[in-house]
């Protein structure tokens, strides 16, 4: 099972490999459970944890809102109690942070899950019927793929991404449960040609935009950035996050900005590192 990672960089690769292989079974474990599931109940899960990460941050959440409330409030001349109320924001963000590695540690065997499963029935079926939400309205007037009919939406599994006709036909193999639960962690994890990497990505991507704050995936050049936009998006679209690429836009054009109000962005490393800079 282990054979298809070549190695994690860092003096503790056997450890680390050791660490994360049980989240295999925990990750199966909760696929078994959704096979059952109507497309409708398999998507609903991402608002389930969605409301879940928002109700573990919801505490600190608040003292932000209250505290961005007084700061408004303030007199211009009340310069200490500004200070003093940025200050805490700061804190209280890093406490975020710290609570939002939690719950999202909590719901990865359950939301790698879905991702597998979801990638199970666009593998199986040609289509995938489900109520029609506004998102997917939306998406219907642009997309050949996804078509409505009455109150349905009709995801085709086969598209076109960077010009090519794709139909989807991976599942997740363990050893990319693996490499997703490791990309997850902040490790590096090297994997040869073929062995899924495009695939693999789809898995920290929506656990992690379950934190509703932007997820960016970086690749090296700007095909394969458009290509894994637009060859992973309906899995991500079929579950009502969005995806954008940075590729598609000139440099400080609005649609660049709006691209990374998306849930999941795609882009090239000189792309998000030339944008930083003219930030």
């Amino acid at each position: 099972m282990l054979g298809g990672i070549s190695k994690f960089f860092g003096n503790k690769a056997d450890k680390d490999v050791k660490e994360i292989t049980p989240y295999v079974g925990k990750i199966n474990a909760e696929f078994d459970k959704l096979k059952d599931l109507s497309n409708d109940q398999l998507r609903a899960k991402t608002a389930e944890f969605k409301s879940r990460v928002n109700d573990y941050l919801s505490e600190i959440d608040s003292e932000v809102a209250d505290l961005r409330a007084e700061i408004e409030k303030a007199n211009i001349t009340e310069i200490e109690k500004k200070e003093t109320a940025y200050d805490r924001i700061d804190e209280l963000e890093k406490e975020r942070d710290e609570k939002l590695e939690e719950i999202l540690e909590q719901l990865l065997p359950e939301a790698f899950a879905v991702v597998k499963e979801t990638a199970r029935r666009f593998t199986e079926m040609d289509t995938l019927v489900a109520t029609a939400t506004d998102m997917d309205r939306n998406l219907a007037a642009q997309k050949a793929n996804i078509l409505i009919s009455g109150n349905e939406v009709i995801y085709q599994t086969s598209w076109d991404a960077a010009g090519q006709e794709v139909t989807w036909n991976m599942v997740h193999y363990d050893v990319q449960l693996i490499g997703g639960v490791a990309l997850h962690k902040g490790n590096v994890a090297e994997m040869q040609t073929g062995e899924g990497k495009t695939l693999v990505s789809t898995l920290p991507a929506y656990l992690n935009a379950l934190g509703q704050r932007g997820v960016h995936i970086v690749t090296v050049n700007d095909y394969l950035a458009r290509r894994d936009a637009e060859w992973n998006a309906p899995i991500f679209q079929f579950h009502g996050l969005s995806v954008d690429c940075l590729d598609y836009y000139r440099p400080h054009s609005p649609e660049r900005k709006n691209a990374y109000l998306a849930d999941i962005t795609y882009g090239t490393n000189n792309e998000f590192g030339f944008d930083y800079l003219r930030d």
